[in-house]
């Protein structure tokens, strides 16, 4: 399971998308936000806005919330929200990377650390769980896009590292220092994106039961319930599945 594409997997399986809405749009708005004030207001010539705007679209965002987060980047707003990366370890010995927007670095490291000790975990320091991951650019696009052999020539002439084509999308990967140069390579042909982003993926997934990955999917739940996570990454497969 790796971030925004499995964990939104997981919403969608569970049909907890519409419960979580209004949650779900506060994230990305502060994406939107941020990423409209350290960059240009035009997602043509800011690529991490456009990718915040591509995400917000998937989850049926309306325009006009749009709209609205990208304007707040303008008002002088003494909020200043940094990316921050928490390392930790959850029961069964998973391997947890969180990654926050916040401008409270002691409630966003507090939050996380209460749920994980609570379930049996701790927070680590950094590096403590980075090393068992790598990080790297993924772009999902609908199967019916491109054939099998036309998308995997459009990863190769774009500079993508990987492609796979699965039953359902085409899954193209990148070095993380590539990503933008290749999303954009590939925007210029199709910008079907199911998903685009920057994911820690992990050398090796560990193998546990459903139940033990029920307890799992509890965790990173109520880490997603903290207002300053923006995405989870452990190094387990999920079967949702069978869940």
């Amino acid at each position: 399971m790796a971030g925004h594409s499995h964990w939104a997997g997981i919403k969608h399986k569970k049909g907890r998308q519409d419960k979580e809405r209004s949650r779900i749009f506060s994230k990305l708005s502060r994406e939107i936000t941020v990423a409209a004030k350290l960059g240009a207001k035009d997602p043509d010539t800011n690529p991490r806005l456009r990718s915040a705007i591509q995400t917000a679209k998937q989850f049926n965002m309306p325009k006009d919330n749009i709209s609205r987060a990208i304007k707040k980047s303008e008002m002088n707003l003494s909020n200043n929200y940094e990316n921050l990366r928490y390392e930790g370890f959850g029961p069964f010995n998973v391997a947890f990377i969180i990654e926050t927007l916040t401008d409270n670095k002691n409630r966003s490291a507090g939050g996380i650390r209460a749920v994980l000790q609570k379930n049996g975990g701790r927070l680590g320091e950094t590096g403590s769980t980075s090393h068992l991951f790598y990080s790297c650019g993924v772009i999902h696009l609908k199967k019916d896009t491109f054939s099998d052999e036309k998308i995997l020539e459009i990863a190769i002439n774009a500079g993508a590292k990987d492609c796979q084509s699965g039953d359902k999308l085409h899954e193209i990967l990148s070095e993380k220092e590539d990503f933008y140069k290749v999303k954009n390579a590939i925007e210029k042909i199709s910008g079907n994106f199911i998903y685009s982003g920057i994911e820690w993926r992990s050398h090796v997934n560990l193998e546990l039961s459903k139940d033990q990955q029920k307890k799992i999917v509890e965790i990173i739940e109520s880490l997603d319930e903290l207002d300053d996570v923006q995405k989870i990454f452990i190094n387990v497969n999920i079967e949702l599945d069978s869940l």
